[in-house]
């Protein structure tokens, strides 16, 4: 037998302008979240790629072709009702930031870190006023309680769909610094995917890498630029 899906009912998905934001009619009728409520998101930018999404689906509804749909759901069902909590977790990822540790060998992964890193942290310390330390090695040093208390703030006062968006630009990167370079279009979403692969770059230049391990990679890879992608339509206000 073949699994179940739900099939398209609609003929028309529109976007429209909502009293707390925008948010997509079919056929007239509101867009809920699979907990009910009634899906809304902060830009009109966005509304319209749920449009789209929702616009392009064929008799039977995936799903995994609708990740800006997902996206808003994760944000209003999940984050909101917990927001304080993910705050904290992803805030968490300042006290092991990926960028801080490094290795101490072979000289050229060490030289490649420093020269694509370090720039990073400088603007972290700049923009963020927020300096993290490097370590050598993978043994966890604290960082300044002050810096951390700073980062945190910064985190807390995300929206949730700010947040919905930085979870995965952070988890996936192993960053919290990317995270916020995303959050303020510091850097193209290529750019700072690659910032985040300088170690296993450097492994698949000596070793190569696997099947398994390229899917894995171009999986990881399209969830980051969507994460950035819908983190830039948030603040993206189209002409009325």
């Amino acid at each position: 037998m073949s699994e179940w899906a739900p099939k398209r009912f609609w003929k028309t998905a529109e976007a429209v302008v909502l009293e707390n934001g925008y948010g997509v009619v079919l056929d007239g009728r509101p867009v809920r979240t699979p907990a009910k409520a009634v899906l809304w998101v902060p830009s009109q930018a966005l509304a319209q790629e749920v449009a789209v999404e929702f616009d392009a689906q064929t008799d039977q509804i995936d799903p995994q072709t609708m990740p800006f749909t997902r996206t808003a759901n994760a944000a209003i069902d999940k984050v909101a009702v917990q927001q304080s909590d993910v705050a904290d977790m992803l805030a968490a990822y300042g006290d092991s930031d990926l960028l801080c540790y490094r290795a101490d060998a072979p000289e050229e992964l060490v030289a490649r870190q420093n020269a694509r890193w370090d720039p990073l942290l400088d603007w972290a310390a700049e923009t963020l006023n927020a300096r993290l330390e490097t370590r050598v090695g993978v043994i966890h040093k604290p960082q300044d309680p002050v810096v951390l208390a700073n980062l945190s703030k910064r985190v807390h006062n995300l929206t949730p769909f700010e947040l919905s968006a930085f979870h995965d630009l952070v988890s996936i990167s192993g960053s919290l610094i990317i995270g916020f370079a995303a959050q303020k279009c510091a850097q193209p979403a290529e750019e700072l995917w690659d910032l985040s692969r300088v170690d296993e770059n450097w492994q698949s230049e000596q070793w190569g890498e696997d099947d398994d391990a390229q899917k894995m990679t171009a999986y990881k890879k399209a969830a980051f630029l969507h994460a950035d992608r819908f983190m830039r339509l948030i603040n993206m206000q189209s002409a009325s």
